[in-house]
């Protein structure tokens, strides 16, 4: 699975496999290694962030700072995710 960056502890990834058709962009955040229970964040055509789910329970306000920086940082993302998968579609 491809990493993108990391905040602090919080590693920002993408699952190898997403099926095909594939999701739209986003990455799975987790404390540490990757793990099936990470946080899943969209990332919108406008390069906003959008929480599908926190399912590895980040607080509330380490999220809102990862979000941030996801945001700050989301042309990088898109370019990662087109690198890796060889096209982007947007949640919204």
């Amino acid at each position: 699975m491809p990493q993108v960056f990391r905040i602090g502890p919080y590693w920002i990834y993408f699952w190898a496999n997403e099926g095909r058709p594939g999701e739209p962009v986003h990455v799975h955040v987790s404390e540490g290694n990757p793990s099936e229970n990470a946080t899943k964040i969209w990332i919108t055509a406008s390069g906003k962030c959008l929480l599908a789910h926190n399912n590895s329970n980040i607080p509330a306000k380490a999220l809102r700072n990862i979000m941030r920086i996801i945001e700050a940082r989301s042309n990088e993302v898109i370019q990662k995710w087109i690198a890796f998968f060889g096209e982007a579609t947007y949640y919204c």
